[in-house]
């Protein structure tokens, strides 16, 4: 008996000591989590400047899904100590600092899409909560939309693009986090609340290492050259973010095939070069107008550098607005040596078109007299060849390709010289000439063309450019082209330098025009076609049906902006019209 009893007693107390769970059953929690209250009063104005924390509670436990990332504090509060919670639930969010708010000013905490119930992980979307240490509120606004005009499509994952502005002063200090910032949707539209009267400057960027301030040449940058006066809100403001200048600086020096590569970053418009040592006099060297690379070319044989030992050497160069010396330790490689190959993309050569050959050292000079261009193995055939115009790395190969035969082309070796070498062996290569009903053509009549030069480019679905025409004009046409979908893209040649330009800060001069075309040429086998484009159009390839203006929004919640209702309002019409450009309810 005493036995059944203690048996009775353990199983009561092992039944009573089991952990409570969540009823099974019944309908899923579909609801974000709710704000209560703050440990601010409710009128959120006459704040006291020596507080030190915020506190924010909701109705349930809740989680901070990449706080880090997603919290923007305008103006930003420096020496943020903590932020619950961190690991474990709780029902409220704090926050701490050690730094004195600022008189008559407005904060605005963007918590983003950071705050979730513990749950469901239902997320409380775009949560701002604001105070004043003045007397009122500041509830000035500006909202528009972000492009990334060199985008071909729409990026995978986290929109890590950004809005800020900084207060315009004598001087404007870009190394600091702009005074207002904001996040921008995974559709490009951003807001800026609760904004006071001023005269700023309005710059957007990929903040890829989310530290809230602008990385010339690592980040995309977009801005407006003139100032913003807030004087009263502004919606519909429209800005595109390009690649950005790098700053000039030297990289390294390497040992390459025919001498050393010096290679920078900032694209420098020339380089000069010159050698400081006593054994290596006799040097050339080569650089493109924009380029990275500097090719130092040099006979390590005849100047007896780096024979038998790894030798260091020393050049100078100077690219106009900075000279300096440095150096390579340099060992030579005496399995560098000249060679050729076919430049076509395989055995197959497109009618029409030149034969090339490509050399991974420098062309100087070539003897075609002494090659043999054979057709079928018998007939020997007449033709013309020379260095490239705009490669001095390739040989173009000129003659009557008749389509579906096959030819041989021999280069004997020393036929090919660079400037301090030949090719050191021959090459024979083996090509036929493709039938021009393997092939199509795609025409495009432009409207509001470009009045200077513009690069027409086709890519491949891998973003990879096929084809490109430097050209003017509203008629383009591509008269021989692969079979394929090719993404159409212009790029516009604004100051005529033959270089593309990106977008410089720091000497606030914005990129060159671009555009891509918002659907795909589809090229078939003996068709052309034909395709008009407007360059006004501001249809996209993930949005081809172009914008949608929707009905007036219901009135915002207090810690809901106006401005983001419109942004709710876009969200629910994308199904449907995809990526709409709104204009924000009054």
């Amino acid at each position: 008996m005493k036995r059944l009893l203690l048996l009775f007693v353990i199983s009561f107390l092992v039944h009573s000591c089991a952990r409570v769970g969540a009823p099974v059953g019944g309908p899923k929690d579909t609801l974000a989590p709710k704000f209560l209250s703050s440990n601010i009063d409710t009128t959120r104005v006459n704040v006291k400047r020596d507080i030190h924390e915020l506190r924010l509670d909701f109705d349930e436990y809740i989680t901070l899904k990449d706080i880090n990332k997603n919290l923007i504090i305008s103006p930003p509060i420096k020496n943020i100590k903590r932020i619950l919670p961190s690991n474990i639930a709780n029902k409220y969010v704090m926050i701490q600092w050690e730094d004195t708010l600022q008189a008559n000013t407005t904060y605005n905490f963007n918590f983003g899409n950071s705050i979730a119930d513990n749950n469901e992980a239902n997320i409380l979307r775009y949560f701002n909560f604001a105070f004043s240490t003045g007397e009122k509120l500041d509830d000035l606004y500006i909202s528009g939309d972000i492009i990334d005009a060199t985008a071909i499509k729409k990026k995978q994952g986290e929109n890590k693009l950004v809005v800020g502005l900084y207060q315009v002063k004598d001087t404007i200090n870009y190394k600091q986090k702009p005074y207002y910032i904001s996040k921008v949707d995974e559709d490009g539209y951003f807001e800026l609340n609760y904004l006071t009267k001023g005269k700023y400057k309005i710059i957007a960027f990929e903040d890829e290492n989310s530290n809230s301030v602008y990385d010339p040449g690592k980040e995309k940058i977009g801005f407006q050259k003139d100032h913003v006066d807030v004087e009263k809100s502004i919606s519909g403001l429209k800005l595109k973010v390009y690649p950005s200048k790098k700053p000039l600086k030297y990289v390294e020096m390497k040992e390459n095939p025919g001498g050393v590569v010096m290679t920078f970053e900032g694209n420098p418009e020339s380089v000069k070069v010159a050698s400081v040592n006593d054994k290596l006099q006799d040097i050339k060297f080569t650089h493109r107008p924009k380029s990275d690379t500097v090719r130092i070319w040099f006979d390590p044989v005849k100047s007896d550098v780096g024979q038998t030992v790894t030798e260091n050497l020393k050049f100078s160069y100077d690219t106009g607005t900075k000279q300096d010396t440095v150096s390579v330790f340099y060992k030579y490689n005496k399995k560098n040596a000249m060679d050729l190959e076919n430049d076509n993309g395989g055995p197959a050569l497109a009618p029409n078109s030149d034969f090339k050959i490509r050399s991974n050292y420098i062309i100087d000079k070539i003897s075609p007299e002494k090659w043999i261009l054979k057709s079928d193995s018998l007939t020997t055939q007449e033709f013309t060849a020379k260095i490239s115009e705009t490669d001095p790395y390739q040989i173009m190969i000129h003659s009557d390709f008749v389509p579906g035969k096959k030819y041989q082309l021999t280069v004997p070796k020393e036929t090919v010289s660079s400037y301090y070498a030949k090719n050191v062996q021959s090459k024979r290569f083996d090509f036929e000439a493709e039938k021009v009903d393997q092939f199509g053509s795609l025409a495009f009549t432009i409207q509001n063309a470009p009045e200077a030069s513009y690069w027409i480019q086709l890519l491949d679905a891998s973003d990879k450019v096929v084809y490109s025409r430097y050209t003017k004009g509203n008629n383009v046409k591509f008269d021989i082209l692969k079979p394929n979908e090719y993404i159409v893209r212009i790029l516009v040649d604004n100051n005529g330098n033959k270089f593309w330009d990106v977008a410089d800060f720091e000497t606030e001069t914005p990129a060159e025009d671009s555009y891509v075309f918002y659907k795909k040429a589809i090229v078939r086998p003996l068709w052309e076609t034909k395709e008009d484009w407007d360059l006004k159009d501001t249809r996209t390839l993930d949005n081809p049906k172009g914008t949608v203006v929707p009905k007036p929004a219901e009135a915002p919640t207090e810690e809901t902006p106006k401005e983001t209702v419109q942004k709710e309002v876009k969200k629910e019409l994308k199904s449907e019209s995809g990526n709409a450009v709104l204009t924000p309810v009054k």
